[in-house]
């Protein structure tokens, strides 16, 4: 097809208005038999192809996926709505991403977005972060995304953060390291829950006891990360690793090591979670825990879609796989 043509240019060379050609397009039948041989002829010489989407939309049936994540800067969210949308266009859908920081925001985007027919389908992502999850619609089509299922035959993709929390877990341990700390995300949030189990029963199955003493609750923060380790250095609790449940609060974790004098990881060896794009180029490089964020949107719209054009299809409840990815940050226990 010719680049950038439009309907307004099949419009000009048939003599009509955009909206006579639209209704050509679209089978309306209020158009005369000579327009419609004057419209499709113009559409033939110019070489024409109508949106799939705008068709879609003019006949009622919007083609458009809404996601919707607590924020839409963090790298994590942001990832997985890129795979999301990347997924998506590629079957002839569009993607629509919101913000909704807690759950009034969130009911009030739902209530625009079903009460107007905008969307076919949601992929809500950390729904039970809050009470968001109560106000998913039943009659529309929806992905949850970072979360285990739950009663109610609702799609969902998530890591199997479990199996994460062990596979870093188990990497310190073969490292000889035993007083093993470690920094979660906030623990309302499934993945912060799952990843401490893995870490806990990987421990157990060491013959070693988890100590609450080393287990800080963070926020996802680099700050969070460097308050952590500050506090438990003023309070002299002893360890020689620490897991942190993602990057950003690693990197905060490695800084206040620094600043202590502490060596990284001569003296301390650190795990964080994510591989997030920089992770290689921080100093030590960063051994973490690789999710793939960009697969799991995909997965996500790939279910939605299903759902969609399927609708007494199964409901499906995916776990995707990490890969522990070794760096510079992560040493044989010396003490």
């Amino acid at each position: 097809m010719p680049a950038g043509i439009t309907i307004r240019e099949v419009a000009a060379r048939a003599g009509v208005s955009h909206q006579t050609v639209s209704r050509v397009i679209n089978g309306n039948e209020r158009v005369s038999p000579e327009t419609r041989r004057k419209v499709e002829a113009a559409i033939a010489e110019l070489g024409y192809q109508p949106n799939a989407m705008a068709r879609d939309m003019a006949l009622g049936r919007p083609h458009t996926f809404a996601c919707l994540s607590p924020n839409l800067t963090d790298y994590t969210f942001a990832s997985i709505i890129e795979g999301a949308t990347v997924q998506a266009h590629q079957k002839g859908f569009y993607v629509m991403s919101a913000s909704a920081p807690d759950d009034d925001t969130f009911t009030m985007l739902i209530e625009q977005l079903v009460s107007s027919r905008r969307t076919e389908g949601l992929i809500v992502i950390n729904p039970y972060a809050d009470g968001r999850h109560t106000h998913v619609p039943q009659n529309v089509p929806t992905v949850l995304v970072g979360a285990r299922p739950r009663a109610g035959g609702i799609n969902s993709v998530a890591l199997d953060d479990e199996g994460a929390g062990r596979i870093a877990t188990r990497h310190l341990i073969d490292l000889g390291h035993r007083r093993i700390a470690m920094l979660t995300g906030p623990l309302v949030e499934d993945c912060s829950q799952d990843r401490q189990d893995g870490y806990e029963a990987c421990l157990r199955a060491a013959g070693l006891e988890p100590d609450p003493a080393l287990i800080s609750e963070g926020d996802w923060t680099a700050t969070s990360g460097f308050n952590a380790v500050r506090r438990w250095l003023e309070l002299g609790v002893p360890f020689t690793a620490l897991f942190a449940q993602n990057d950003r609060m690693a990197i905060g974790a490695i800084r206040a090591l620094h600043e202590a004098g502490l060596r990284v990881p001569d003296d301390i060896s650190v795990v964080g979670f994510d591989d997030m794009p920089l992770a290689s180029y921080f100093y030590p490089s960063l051994t973490t825990v690789r999710q793939d964020m960009l697969a799991i949107g995909a997965e996500a719209a790939r279910l939605l879609i299903d759902a969609v054009e399927n609708p007494g299809a199964a409901c499906q409840h995916l776990r995707m796989t990490v890969e522990l990815v070794v760096r510079e940050s992560t040493s044989t226990c010396k003490s």
